[in-house]
């Protein structure tokens, strides 16, 4: 389930991709299909130790496709040198980052001239009801520390010297899903409304039909979970 979307980023063929803050790696994973040079870096040890053999398998099985590292550290203090990456995805990170003027200016450091970065966080909308509705959702150590206005996202990646040039939203399917979970308790896995909803989603993840992807698409203007957007290094906003 991505939230980039591929034709915002160009081509990443052979093209070197940093996946900030990867997680279970979902980024870092389709960037090596499409042939990248890739390394998913997280602070949490446990989020990416499996993405090694993860990153043989996809070598193993997708003769011609790129290549992935996993590597744990600090979003302040990456372990790279300035100008490495021609990309970066920073997706759901930064509303979990207490100096996220710092983390920009980091990934703004090691991006080549020129460089792409995509970052996604909640929407300003949804997350504000989530928080409203429940405190378990967002009160918990790790767990989302502010809530981003569109205007607030744009300024932080401008004052790290990155041109905004395109924004749109994402995953509308899942807005009621995690209303659905603040309402009957964020681990309250037994209630008969998440089980029905988190089905349909993993339905939709895995047959991946047609008319959902479409229906999503229409419905993400007004409703998507995700603010997405996209910068480069040195050039002046388009958007």
């Amino acid at each position: 389930m991505l939230s980039v979307r591929p034709s915002k980023l160009g081509d990443i063929y052979a093209k070197k991709v940093l996946d900030f803050g990867a997680g279970a790696g979902r980024h870092a994973f389709w960037a090596v299909t499409q042939g990248a040079k890739v390394v998913a870096v997280d602070i949490a040890l446990e989020e990416i130790e499996s993405a090694p053999a993860f990153f043989e398998a996809l070598a193993a099985d997708n003769p011609g496709c790129g290549y992935g590292f996993a590597v744990q550290a600090s979003g302040l203090q990456l372990p790279f040198a300035d100008s490495t990456f021609d990309v970066v995805i920073a997706s759901e990170v930064f509303e979990h980052i207490p100096d996220d003027k710092a983390a920009m200016a980091e990934i703004a450091r090691v991006m080549t001239p020129g460089g792409t970065v995509c970052v996604t966080v909640p929407r300003f909308l949804p997350e504000s009801l989530y928080w409203l509705v429940s405190s378990e959702y967002h009160n918990v150590p790790g767990g989302h520390i502010r809530i981003y206005r569109r205007s607030e996202v744009i300024r932080l990646a401008k004052e790290a010297g990155l041109g905004v040039y395109s924004l749109h939203h994402a995953h509308a399917l899942h807005t009621p899903y995690w209303l659905i979970r603040c309402l009957v308790g964020v681990n309250n896995t037994k209630s008969r409304s998440y089980r029905l909803y988190h089905r349909f989603l993993v339905w939709d993840i895995t047959r991946k039909p047609r008319f959902i992807k479409l229906l999503e698409r229409v419905l993400n203007p007004l409703g998507g979970k995700s603010l997405v957007l996209y910068a480069r290094k040195g050039s002046s906003a388009v958007e």
